[in-house]
């Protein structure tokens, strides 16, 4: 089931949710992809994204990820035609002055328009 999901991720262009690649890889077990999410995150191999939808998507990481921590802080975008959520790698997440004595653990910014397909 790993390889299955690993393969189905390498060739995605956007994040998927768990919903969608269940019914990709018919048939499997619900339960089964999830915890094999889980273990790649837990592994860096993919980050979770939460793009407002209410449905959490998963992304393949860069090769700068490791168990310890993900090093992926980038902006997502979610078109609003196709509803795909795309990883914009290349646009990192703005500094944030937090207040003395505060630390953050996660980030999250979700750009939201037309991808280049969609675009009105």
């Amino acid at each position: 089931m790993r390889l299955l999901v690993l393969n189905f991720l390498l060739k995605r262009k956007a994040a998927i949710s768990l919903n969608d690649i269940e019914k990709a890889i018919q048939p499997a077990d619900r339960i089964t992809i999830y915890r094999t999410l889980k273990t790649f995150e837990e592994k860096g191999l993919v980050h979770l994204i939460d793009d407002g939808t209410g449905t959490h998507k998963y992304a393949l990481c860069d090769d700068t990820c490791g168990p310890e921590e993900h090093n992926d802080l980038h902006v997502h975008f979610y078109c609003n035609g196709c509803h795909e959520t795309y990883c914009l790698p290349n646009s990192k997440l703005p500094q944030i002055d937090l207040p003395e004595g505060f630390g953050y653990s996660e980030m999250n910014l979700v750009v939201k328009g037309y991808c280049d397909k969609c675009k009105p």
